[in-house]
C-alpha cells in the first residue's frame, strides 16, 4: 500500500502507547483515523492531539472482545469516514502469569479471548469491508518480540503473541491477488502504560489486577546504573515503523535488531530437528502447501530505521 492520502485506518488500542503512536503516524500521513479503546478517558486524552493539529479523527469506545460492537464500531467509522483502508489489531494485555500451573482458568480464558480472539474479530468484521470496495488496504496485527522468543513464566502471552503471528502468515496468504496486504508487528521495549491498562483491564473483567509474579532473573549487571529511558525507545517510533512496514508490504515489520541471534538460534534448533532423511519428491509435489511456502520469498531485506524519515 503506497497511498495513504484521504484513506481511513481503524486502531484497535489507539488511545495509547503503541496503539496512539500508530495512529499518529497514519495521521500525518493525511489519513483519517479511527481510534477505537475500552478506555473513554483515554480517548478523550488522545482526540485533542489529532484537533489541536486539524487531523481527521474519530474515537469510538470498543470492547475488542464484543463482537456486535465491533461490528457497531465499523460501521460508525464507515459512517464519518466512509471506507475503511487499513486495520490495525493492537488492542491487546501484557502478562507475566507465572508458572503456567498455577494460573487461573478465567486468566487463561482472559487472556486467550483479548490476545487472540480479538484479532480474529477484527478480521472478521472489517477485512471484507475492506475487500468489498476494492481500493486495496493492509491488515497489521501487534504481536511482541516474545512471540519470536519466550520469556519464562510467559506462557499465556508468549503463546497468544506467537499464535497471532501464524494469524497473519495464513492471512497473507489468503489475501493473495487481492490488494490487501498483511503483516505482524513484533515490537521489542517501548515506552507504553501496558501494565496499567493491562491490570485496569482486568479489574474490569475479572475484579482484580494481577498478582505479582516472581522476578525475572537477573543480568550479572548493576542494573542501578542502566539508564532504562535510553534502553526503551518511543511509542511514536512504533508507529513511523509500522507505516513503514505496510508501504514496503512488509509480512514481518520487526523493531529491535538485538533479537536477531535468538531468532537464529531458534531457527537452526527446528532445522536440527529434521531427520537426515532424503525427502520423498512426490510426497513433497503432493503435499507442496504444507513443505513450502512462497509468502515468505516476497520479505525483502528492510534498511536502517532513519528516524527522520
Amino acid at each position: 500500500m503506497k497511498d495513504f492520502k484521504g484513506k481511513t485506518a481503524f486502531i484497535t488500542g489507539g488511545a495509547s502507547g503503541i496503539g496512539l503512536g500508530i495512529a499518529k503516524a497514519c495521521a500525518k500521513r493525511q489519513m483519517n483515523t479511527v481510534i477505537a479503546d475500552f478506555r473513554q478517558e483515554a480517548i478523550d486524552e488522545a482526540l485533542p492531539i489529532f484537533k489541536e493539529k486539524g487531523w481527521p479523527v474519530l474515537g469510538v469506545l470498543l470492547d475488542v472482545t464484543d463482537r456486535f460492537a465491533f461490528a457497531k464500531a465499523a460501521d460508525e467509522a464507515e459512517a464519518v469516514f466512509g471506507k475503511i483502508h487499513v486495520l490495525v489489531n493492537n488492542a491487546g494485555i501484557g502478562l507475566r502469569e507465572g508458572k503456567i500451573w498455577e494460573a487461573s482458568y478465567d486468566d487463561m480464558d482472559f487472556a486467550i479471548d483479548i490476545n487472540y480472539k480479538s484479532v480474529l474479530n477484527g478480521i472478521k468484521t472489517i477485512v471484507p469491508r475492506i475487500l468489498s470496495h476494492g481500493e486495496g488496504g493492509h491488515v497489521v496485527t501487534t504481536s511482541s518480540k516474545n512471540g519470536l522468543i519466550p520469556l519464562p513464566g510467559m506462557v499465556l502471552y508468549n503463546s497468544t503473541k506467537r499464535a497471532v503471528m501464524a494469524i497473519m502468515e495464513t492471512l497473507a496468504i489468503d489475501l493473495k491477488g487481492t490488494g490487501v496486504g498483511a503483516s505482524v508487528f513484533c515490537p521489542g521495549p517501548f515506552k507504553t502504560n501496558l501494565n496499567t491498562t493491562t491490570n485496569e483491564l482486568r479489574t474490569k473483567v475479572l475484579g482484580a489486577p494481577f498478582k505479582p509474579a516472581a522476578p525475572m532473573p537477573k543480568p550479572d549487571l548493576d542494573m542501578s546504573k542502566i539508564d532504562f529511558s535510553k534502553l526503551e525507545r518511543s511509542a511514536d517510533e512504533a508507529g513511523e515503523r509500522v507505516l513503514r512496514g505496510i508501504e514496503r508490504g512488509d509480512l514481518f515489520i520487526l523493531s529491535h535488531s538485538e533479537w536477531k541471534p535468538g531468532w537464529e538460534a531458534h531457527a537452526a534448533a527446528v532445522t536440527r530437528a529434521f531427520p537426515e532423511e532424503a525427502p520423498d519428491e512426490t510426497f513433497m509435489q503432493v503435499f507442496r502447501l504444507n513443505t513450502y511456502n512462497p509468502i515468505y520469498d516476497e520479505q525483502t531485506q528492510v534498511p536502517a530505521y532513519k528516524k527522520d524519515e
